[in-house]
């Protein structure tokens, strides 16, 4: 009797079951080589080529012109529609018939005048179904519409996927045929790949991979790819192998269909709506087809955001959330994240249950690599025994396939795996609530050691944010006060509506991060400017309604408003009546207005003293300033505490340029050996200058030059009553891979440096002891930055800005970068910034630095009209809580929404005191939904209000 032989060599019978689904070797003979049967050309193909993204009501209509498979299309972002007419064969009765389309661009199948699915050779979406089973009742002849975008997945990038788009590519047809589909063959081929991987995962140690592998093995002994017949026994090895359940403590991974889709990255905003349409409508068509499958649509989750402020979580407990998920810490270059599944504490201590899929992406397929890397990588063992798998094509979009949904369905509960099931967001974070007592909470940001370039990348989109920002800000206030001041003035809520939404628009993690293609940095900016453009018309018109008190005329009157919640006291320019700069000193009350005399003088006059040697001696009363002749710092003098600022030896406002040439990623990466390619900019081309020699204010302009391509011009100026020495800076930039940074050598010595987040700071170390220290030596702050130790510190403001960096007792802001990819002219050309120094005793929240930085960032606003007398609408009595958002409410006309913040990091008590008529006060939260559980109290001088540290609060005051 005939016995086969027993072999045990585990390399030969893996290759061997790998060789035999392979679609590169033996394709002849192998199982993969049967997955499409007979094939059958269309009965003809056309084409129409649009420079534009066209509905398809008008591409129907157009003038098609034949084509063939091989024929290119192009250039980069202009749109192929195919009309494809086709005709089944009868002989295919009783099969799976599919379009089969591949090509270069990404695909939308149209039917009957609907989108029915996306293809995308990139995301493995190449055939389209037109049939599971050719019936006597299906029509033979069809006519579909293939809309096929001159781009891939990942847009267009000349040579590699982040380099800057070729805009004259060209995208092949590759192939349009019709074809009979072997469903059998996919199904057995899914089982061995399943196996396979099982074998090669499991690795040699495992009892469970070895009984895998000589599964596999019988299988193709038993399976012959030109007889369907021997494929059942065959299944029946495979499916009995799967069937072999875990205990009941296996770890539970549940699985959910997901689509990351960038707004704009590699490829326009226009594109991306066309992204979500082709995946979305190819995911609509598997929930039919597979009843069990959860797809996640993830607005609220960050899944690939550049690191999460430690403001986040109140602000998400605010609005109603209170779980998180993101898997973006896993890039981190240097330190590995230690928790998988744990609460996320803010500054305010607010908490919010966090999850990381610890298969540390958000795009996996389904295969054994992703559930076992899911268990291998959790960090939570003991302590957390679900854990998410995000599956489908993302960032391109493309989502779940069905190939996907098969690979899960065969090990839902197979020994050796976690045990899979279908899932959602709510199910696994109530399961992972439900036993959380032996969760880890980590206090504080959630700080991304990669992308640090992204800081200062683009700076434009940072300055235009910036602005922006502020003038809906300002738009806000104003019309709340002409609104409950004024008869007749309409709060322009759709309009600001519009402009918010635009501006959120681009604080999307490609466009504001400046990690986008040059044609999202136009669209951007076209954005800001509408914005400006709007906006500057909805503030006008507040004003002017402000500025018009009844039986008055303006005139040549001039006012002034004040946006935010202090009295101000400060140098504004007026409208020029000639080339003269006109200046004045005003006082301006808290969310008020006030009528602008010339009259007004200062307790001290601003001196400007050009010195034998060159040296510039510029004083306020407050500070005095030494300036060299290239525009440094020598001495900054804080005359009341007679305190020196700049470090003996050193210079302040010193511009440096570094090499910056990342690993990989151009526009998002600074590496931190950048530090050691420092190299001044010291070559004058113009010295320094008095350019306005005192009075309200005092000037010097100065120029340098940077390299042969680029220079700076800077005016710094002094003004009477200002606690701070401003830095007018222009930049021509014209650099390749360079840093341009500005840096401060101060007389403070702390181990922490604090900077401003959203609603409040945080502190950062100025050593390197650790690793996670050292990884920061680029960090994010926004309006300001403070170095201080007892008694005496040093703050840095800017007005657009985000890149810091402090190191032992230097300062440095950063300014520009020139990365070449994924936009090849990123931030050529002309800037013009702001920034400050004000030196300061005592605390810095004490010397109100928060408030100055405002003050840099919401300039009084100059108009034209009469103020009979000055007057303020809302004032706060504490220091430590500001009062940032007055609109109208989302919700009723007759309401204020009313937003305040503590921002010392203290608790205290407040008085919230309006001259506006309020008729009655809610608290209610971020999404303005009225809260009866917490207590108004009102006293006579106003509305009390207690705050926990940089506790966030929202009121709702209805109006008379």
């Amino acid at each position: 009797m005939h016995h086969q032989p027993v072999l045990k060599n585990r390399r030969t019978l893996l290759e061997r079951a790998e060789k035999f689904i392979s679609d590169i070797y033996f394709t002849d003979c192998n199982l993969r080589g049967r997955l499409f049967g007979d094939t059958h050309p269309l009965e003809s193909i056309s084409v129409f080529l649009s420079e534009k993204r066209i509905p398809y009501s008008d591409a129907v209509q157009q003038s098609f012109q034949p084509c063939k498979v091989g024929d290119a299309f192009g250039p980069t972002w202009w749109t192929c529609w195919f009309k494809v007419v086709l005709k089944i064969p009868e002989a295919w009765r009783g099969k799976e018939v599919h379009l089969r389309w591949e090509s270069d661009g990404e695909g939308m199948v149209w039917r009957d005048q609907q989108p029915v699915q996306g293809l995308t050779k990139e995301g493995e979406k190449t055939s389209y179904v037109l049939t599971e089973c050719l019936k006597d009742s299906e029509p033979r002849g069809i006519t579909l519409y293939v809309e096929l975008a001159c781009n891939g997945l990942f847009g267009a990038g000349q040579g590699c996927m982040i380099a800057a788009p070729d805009p004259n590519g060209k995208f092949t047809l590759q192939k349009a045929e019709l074809v009979v589909f072997n469903r059998d063959v996919r199904e057995l081929l899914t089982d061995f790949e399943m196996l396979v991987d099982i074998v090669k995962m499991l690795g040699e140690g495992e009892q469970r991979g070895f009984q895998a592998l000589f599964t596999a093995n019988e299988m193709v002994n038993l399976c012959d790819p030109a007889d369907p017949s021997s494929f059942a026994a065959a299944r029946s090895l495979a499916h009995k192998f799967f069937a072999q359940k875990n205990g009941e403590s296996q770890h539970v991974v549940h699985a959910m269909g997901h689509c990351h889709i960038d707004s704009a990255w590699l490829w326009p905003y226009e594109e991306t709506i066309r992204k979500c349409a082709r995946s979305w409508v190819t995911v609509i068509r598997l929930m039919e087809k597979n009843p069990e499958f959860v797809f996640t649509c993830s607005q609220f989750w960050l899944p690939d955001t550049f690191g999460y402020s430690a403001q986040l979580p109140q602000i998400m407990k605010g609005c109603g959330i209170s779980r998180f998920l993101t898997q973006k810490l896993s890039w981190n270059l240097v330190n590995t994240f230690p928790h998988s599944t744990f609460f996320w504490e803010g500054i305010d201590g607010s908490l919010v249950l966090t999850h990381f899929p610890p298969g540390n992406s958000y795009g996996m397929n389904g295969k054994v690599e992703d559930l076992i890397n899911t268990v291998k990588n959790n960090k939570d063992k003991g302590r957390a025994n679900h854990s998410a798998v995000l599956f489908g094509f993302g960032d391109g979009g493309g989502g779940p396939t069905q190939l996907m949904l098969d690979r899960l369905q065969r090990v839902q509960d197979t020994d050796c795996l976690p045990k899979v099931q279908m899932s959602s967001p709510d199910v696994l974070f109530s399961q992972l609530e439900s036993d959380s007592s032996l969760l880890c909470t980590w206090v504080g940001e959630l700080f991304l050691e990669l992308h640090n370039g992204t800081y200062t990348t683009q700076a434009k989109i940072k300055l235009g944010n910036r602005q922006c920002e502020a003038l809906l800000h300002d738009i806000e206030v104003s019309s709340c006060l002409a609104l409950c001041k004024r008869d007749g003035f309409k709060y322009p809520a759709c309009k600001l509506q519009e402009l918010w939404r635009l501006l959120l628009l681009n604080q999307f993690h490609d466009v504001i991060p400046g990690s986008c293609i040059e044609m999202v940095v136009e669209d951007a900016l076209q954005y800001y400017d509408e914005i400006r453009t709007a906006g500057s018309r909805l503030l006008f018109a507040a004003c002017e309604s402000l500025g018009s008190a009844p039986g008055k005329v303006a005139g040549s009157s001039i006012a002034v408003l004040n946006t935010l919640p202090w009295e101000r006291t400060e140098v504004i320019s007026l409208p020029a009546e000639d080339t003269q700069k006109r200046l004045a000193l005003v006082k301006v009350p808290s969310v008020g207005v006030a009528q602008v005399t010339e009259t007004a003088k200062p307790k001290d006059s601003v001196s400007v003293t050009m010195m034998v040697d060159g040296t510039i001696i510029m004083e306020n009363g407050l500070l005095k300033a030494t300036i060299d002749q290239t525009g440094r710092l020598m001495s900054l003098l804080l005359l009341q505490a007679d305190r020196e600022t700049i470090s003996e030896g050193y210079l302040g406002n010193q511009f440096a340029l570094f090499d910056d040439v990342p690993l990989y990623w151009d526009a998002w990466d600074v590496m931190d050996y950048h530090l050691q390619t420092r190299k001044p900019a010291v070559e004058v081309i113009e010295p320094a200058k008095v350019v306005r020699s005192g009075g309200l204010q005092g000037s010097i302009s100065f120029s340098l030059r940077i390299s042969g391509k680029s220079t700076i011009k800077q005016e710094i100026l002094l003004d009477a009553c200002c606690p701070y020495i401003k830095f007018n800076t222009q930049v021509d930039w014209e650099e390749s891979h360079k840093f341009l940074k500005v840096e401060f050598p101060v007389q403070v010595r702390s181990p922490n440096a604090t900077y401003e987040i959203q609603f409040g700071h945080l502190q950062r170390p100025t050593h390197r002891n650790t690793s996670w220290d050292w990884a920061r030596f680029e960090v994010w702050g926004h309006k300001w930055a403070d170095l201080s130790e007892h008694g005496f510190g040093v703050a840095l403001l800017n007005d657009s800005k985000y890149g810091y960096s402090i190191h032992e007792n230097i300062m440095t802001l950063s300014l520009l970068r020139a990365p070449k990819a994924p936009d090849a002219n990123a931030d050529m050309g002309s800037h013009n910034f702001t920034y400050a120094l004000m030196p300061h005793t005592g605390l810095f929240q004490d010397a109100s630095i928060i408030q100055y930085a405002y003050n840099l960032n919401f300039p009084l606003h100059v108009f034209h009209g009469v103020i009979a007398e000055p007057w303020s609408a809302f004032s706060v009595n504490c220091p430590a809580v500001i009062l940032e958002t007055i609109k109208q409410a989302e919700s009723r006309e007759n309401a204020l929404l009313i937003r305040l913040y503590e921002s010392h990091g203290s608790s205290v008590t407040t008085t919230l005191s309006t001259s506006l008529p309020i008729q009655e006060a809610w608290h209610c939260d971020l999404l303005e939904r009225p809260d009866s559980s917490i207590p108004m109290s009102k006293t006579s001088s106003g509305i009390s209000l207690t705050f926990k540290p940089f506790q966030i609060r929202s009121l709702l005051l209805i109006i008379q």
